[in-house]
Order: C-alpha cells, then sequence, then structure tokens
C-alpha cells in the first residue's frame, strides 16, 4: 500500500516500491534495475529509464536507499544504490498489507451503460461490444501463455479472471437491463 500519492501509478503496479524491493535482493544499478522490472512486470510496457532515476531519487529523498558507490564510464559516473534498513521496512509494510480490491463500486462501464439508458442509447448494444471487446482479450492473453513461463502465465491468468468476472458482470446486467431501464426514468 503506498503510503503518498507519488507512489501509485496508473498502470496499477506501485513502481516506487516494487524499485526499492529489487533493491532488497543486492545492490543494483539503475541500469540492471531497469532491467530487473522489465523482466518481471513490465510485460507489456517497460519502465522508462527517466522514471527509473526519478523514482531512485526519491527514494534516496524518502531515506529508503543511499548510493553506495560510483564507477567511471565513457559518460556521467555510474551509481550504485543499496536499499536502507528503512526501506527494507517499508518493502515488508508494503508485502504484507492486503490490496483493496476494489475502492470503488463503480467502474466507467457502470457508467457507460448508466449514462446510454439516460440518454435513450442502446445499452445493451454497448454491453454486447464490451462482451467481444472482452473475449477477444481473452483470446489474446491465453495465446500470451503458451509456452510463456510462469510469471507471464501467471499475469496472464490474473487478467483473465478479472476479465471473467467483468463477463458476469455485463450477463447479469444485461439480464436486468429492462428493471435498470426503468430505474433510470424514475
Amino acid at each position: 500500500m503506498c503510503v503518498d500519492a507519488e507512489c501509485i501509478e496508473s498502470r496499477g503496479v506501485d513502481n516506487t516500491t516494487t524499485l526499492l524491493g529489487l533493491l532488497g535482493t543486492g545492490a543494483s544499478y539503475g541500469y540492471d534495475l531497469k532491467n530487473r522490472y522489465d523482466r518481471w512486470f513490465g510485460l507489456k510496457k517497460p519502465l522508462a529509464f527517466g522514471q527509473v532515476y526519478t523514482t531512485l531519487t526519491r527514494l534516496m529523498r524518502n531515506g529508503w536507499i543511499v548510493a553506495v558507490g560510483a564507477e567511471a564510464g565513457a559518460g556521467p559516473d555510474r551509481k550504485r544504490y543499496g536499499i536502507t534498513p528503512a526501506g527494507r521496512t517499508r518493502v515488508l509494510e508494503w508485502i504484507f498489507t492486503p490490496e483493496v480490491p476494489s475502492e470503488t463500486l463503480q467502474s466507467d462501464l457502470f457508467a457507460k451503460t448508466i449514462i446510454a439508458l439516460l440518454l435513450g442509447d442502446d445499452a445493451g448494444r454497448l454491453l454486447d461490444l464490451q462482451r467481444t471487446r472482452h473475449m477477444a482479450r481473452m483470446r489474446e492473453l491465453t495465446n500470451e501463455k503458451r509456452g510463456a513461463g510462469l510469471a507471464v502465465v501467471l499475469a496472464c491468468d490474473h487478467a483473465l479472471f478479472h476479465i471473467e468476472a467483468d463477463l458476469r458482470w455485463i450477463d447479469l446486467t444485461v439480464a436486468r437491463l429492462s428493471q435498470l431501464r426503468a430505474e433510470v426514468k424514475k
């Protein structure tokens, strides 16, 4: 769980604490840290180098990491970073704080359904289109799992189970669309 708004990422992964956790396995250079992050968590969208170094600066400012050496190279010195005891404590707090399954009861799909009904539009069509898109995404994820390593398979399974829940919601909403339409018109 993030302790400040800076570490919340729109991608769904807390990049700041995840990078800190990777540093918990041993001191590392920013370049190597980025590559390790991308291997495990950047399946579709690798981290930008700038984001890695901005995050390292923030982690140093928070006292969670320190520079443990520098190496001269062709360009600027390469800094090596290590985790502090406070950083280890932060990682453990993060690991053992359960995630909130869903912070809101309403999604964009729910909002689109209500707005379609309010506008007198075809909410059933919207839900059918969304079902089709969800099914296509399920096929993509299933294909990605073929021959992939366990980490990729588990990440795909996580996404697939969420899509399955959305599909159940779509089916339930379609079955109740007449009732919902009547409530919206009140």
